[in-house]
């Protein structure tokens, strides 16, 4: 919108004192009646909080919160060291739930915050996603490395340093519309191994899960975006396994 004022010399002013008059009658500004108006709703909310317009204020910024955390992102804190050097205790993540809303799924890579009631235990967990719907999850080849539909995995570059990929052995084809999932510190990670017996076969459904995990926050000096790693690019999708 052009904002720049428009010159006017002091005949023009000074000879037309009753139009001017007349345009600020009928626009009405924020003294007028019209103005008034406008704002009495906000006048008579604030008077019926205690505090005034500062409370007022604070209200809405909570609920701001609340909605943001119940529908967009909310913070997660580490609890335990099953997902080290990626995340350590006391990291606090920012995970994104609206990551798999609008028809997007999880991804090979990801790291996911999931309710576990019912597969894990009653409570949250946050692992990687290793397996898909379809996949074919098997440990190990012949060099100790996991292998998913057919596709050897180099975890190398997110693995806990001394870690192998598993100690125990498994192969398992993953049900739709549910995940297969590890820790990256393997050996002091309760994920999906652990739990092949129970029910549901060590797998998560998707719909338990909360959202991705994008940032770590806290402490500023682990301040870091969450990305996918490369090592699951060159994976087959399930059907091109299977042919």
């Amino acid at each position: 919108m052009d904002t720049e004022a428009q010159p006017t010399s002091e005949r023009d002013r000074s000879s037309r004192p009753s139009v001017a008059a007349d345009v600020s009658q009928e626009t009405g500004g924020p003294e007028g009646p019209e103005g008034r108006s406008r704002f009495a709703w906000a006048e008579r909310i604030t008077s019926w909080v205690p505090g005034g317009r500062y409370s007022l204020t604070a209200l809405v910024c909570l609920l701001f919160l609340l909605v943001l955390n119940a529908f967009v992102v909310q913070p997660f804190q580490i609890p335990s060291g099953s997902m080290e050097n990626a995340l350590r205790i006391g990291d606090r993540v920012l995970v994104n739930k609206l990551a798999y809303r609008f028809g997007a799924e999880p991804r090979r890579g990801d790291v996911v915050v999931f309710d576990g009631t019912e597969y894990f235990g009653n409570s949250d967990y946050i692992k990687r996603v290793v397996g898909v719907g379809g996949d074919h999850v098997v440990c190990c080849d012949k060099e100790g490395r996991i292998q998913v539909n057919g596709r050897s995995v180099d975890e190398s570059t997110f693995l806990y340093p001394g870690d192998g990929p598993s100690t125990a052995a498994f192969d398992v084809v993953v049900p739709d519309d549910a995940l297969f999932v590890l820790g990256d510190h393997r050996s002091r990670s309760s994920d999906s191994r652990d739990h092949l017996g129970s029910p549901g076969g060590g797998m998560i459904p998707v719909d338990h899960v909360i959202g991705r995990a994008d940032w770590i926050v806290w402490p500023f000096a682990h301040l870091t975006r969450l990305s996918r790693p490369s090592a699951y690019a060159r994976v087959p999708g399930s059907e091109g396994a299977r042919g």
